[in-house]
């Protein structure tokens, strides 16, 4: 028996969609089978395997019956009427079985394809390398962080359909963006319209286990020709002395779920806050309060959203963190990935880490020299006999810069604040600068001991040591008198200083 097809089938437009889609099957099967063992540009591949080449293979498709139909028009006489399917035909037979049989394929392979094209668009690699030079910055720092296990989608999608069409949706825009080079540098934060904090963070940080105290041990050095090492040993009160009094005292006594806490924002990057509400859920208690050096003006007061604070406004750089100079230089130091015994490096490193270099390759070139240079004409006989320390020193500055600078993109620690703490950026002190006044006379605190105790501080020749359940008061590394009382730490610290 012969397998003939029906001469409507026989055209130039139909023969050309056969073959379109024959050839886009066969490489989105040779594609997938690269793409099995392949180490990297996985995302790449995907892309092209499960969504342009099915896109194409689709159109190849749809050229097949259209031209069928547009052969049929031709030579029909007769007015247009619905086609006739008899499976006693022969060609009607084969049209039939020929279109059932793709069809079935069709599906199957529809199906296996939009299972592959949500896992691509899930994955990490897929978030982090398909824009390489915008998402680089954040790719590189997420790496780095403490989240490094935790899929993007984890945090910034969830759970759900629902919120899985949204962030396709919001994607689209990002890929006009890319494509046609509109977006900003560095990428604007805080990102809008992110899923709450509660439905994600808390999937994995319980409120109800929050930890108690935690000890943390602080090690600087000085921007002296000893690289002086300092040491501050701190209790942070993180919750309540004891597990069983929950969030009723301490830092995350913020989100106790009997505590409403609400403030407005004057600025885009929620830095300046001059308004703040407190309203005590169990006992109707509230207190608005007003910060009397920069008071909310009525525009802001009519035009601007309450937001209520939830872990972002403090977490807001879990994962995408770039450190200052100041913090990745110490930690150099204290891994001996810079060696101290090289004079004066930490300051010479933060002073090479300040310009706004235009590409990653001029400042690893401004790095190499300005450390080479720096060493043979002010310390020449050690440059000579200590090549090798001045390599690695070389090496450590440029590894970690570029895990947190990226002149491309314009992207360093200033961009982003973090508010964590208060030493380089506002941080608690947005709110806690003892400026908030309520009403009645109240004030938001700005006490060191609410949040930690100093148990110990100094070089560890003359270490200060406090008393058992007592703290020390702060003293600075540099004898600036009482200034650092009157003043916050963001006046002078701005990520170049110790």
């Amino acid at each position: 028996m012969s397998f003939r097809l029906p001469h409507s089938a026989k055209n130039w437009l139909s023969f050309s969609g056969a073959v379109i889609a024959l050839l886009s099957l066969l490489l989105i099967i040779f594609f997938w089978l690269i793409s099995l063992n392949a180490q990297g540009g996985a995302s790449y591949l995907g892309i092209i395997s499960y969504i342009i080449l099915p896109g194409i293979l689709i159109f190849g498709l749809i050229l097949i019956p259209a031209g069928m139909l547009r052969t049929r028009k031709k030579r029909q006489s007769i007015p247009e009427r619905w086609p006739e399917i008899d499976l006693n035909v022969r060609s009607h037979r084969n049209a039939f079985f020929i279109f059932t049989t793709g069809t079935l394929l069709f599906v199957f392979l529809s199906a296996f394809g939009s299972y592959e094209v949500f896992h691509l668009s899930e994955s990490v690699e897929f978030c982090g390398t398909l824009c390489h030079t915008v998402m680089n910055p954040e790719y590189t720092a997420y790496q780095h962080s403490a989240h490094a296990r935790v899929a993007c989608v984890e945090c910034h999608v969830g759970s759900g359909a629902n919120w899985y069409v949204r962030s396709k949706l919001s994607g689209l825009y990002q890929i006009y963006s890319v494509t046609f080079n509109k977006f900003p540098r560095p990428i604007s934060t805080p990102v809008k319209n992110l899923r709450p904090a509660r439905e994600t963070c808390e999937r994995c940080h319980w409120p109800q286990k929050f930890y108690t105290y935690n000890q943390k041990n602080e090690i600087h050095f000085l921007p002296d020709k000893q690289n002086t090492t300092w040491k501050i040993d701190l209790t942070l009160k993180l919750g309540a002395r004891h597990s069983s009094q929950g969030l009723s005292e301490g830092i995350h006594w913020h989100i106790n779920p009997d505590v409403h806490i609400e403030y407005m924002a004057a600025d885009s990057t929620r830095q300046e806050i001059p308004w703040v509400r407190y309203t005590n859920i169990k006992t109707g208690e509230r207190h608005t309060f007003i910060d009397d050096e920069n008071p909310p003006d009525s525009l802001l007061k009519v035009n601007a959203k309450t937001r209520t604070m939830d872990c972002m406004d403090c977490h807001n750089r879990p994962s995408h963190d770039y450190r200052p100079p100041s913090f990745f230089v110490n930690s150099l130091l204290i891994t001996d990935s810079i060696p101290k015994a090289l004079p004066e490096i930490k300051s010479l490193a933060m002073e090479l880490c300040e310009p706004e270099y235009g590409t990653n390759d001029s400042a690893m070139q401004a790095m190499r020299s300005g450390i080479t240079s720096f060493y043979m004409q002010n310390y020449p006989v050690l440059a000579e006999k200590n090549v090798p320390l001045i390599k690695k020193a070389i090496r450590g500055l440029q590894t970690s810069y570029q895990q947190n600078i990226f002149p491309e993109m314009k992207v360093r620690w200033s961009a982003y604040p973090n508010n964590i703490g208060h030493l380089e950026f506002k941080g608690c002190f947005r709110c806690h600068n003892g400026n908030h006044v309520s009403s009645d006379g109240s004030v938001i605190t700005r006490k060191c001991t609410v949040c930690h105790l100093i148990n110990a501080q100094g070089t560890p020749d003359k270490m200060q040591l406090a008393s058992y359940g007592k703290s020390l008061k702060f003293k600075h590394p540099v004898d600036i008198d009482n200034e650092w009382e009157e003043s916050l730490c963001t006046e002078c610290h701005t990520g170049l200083n110790p």
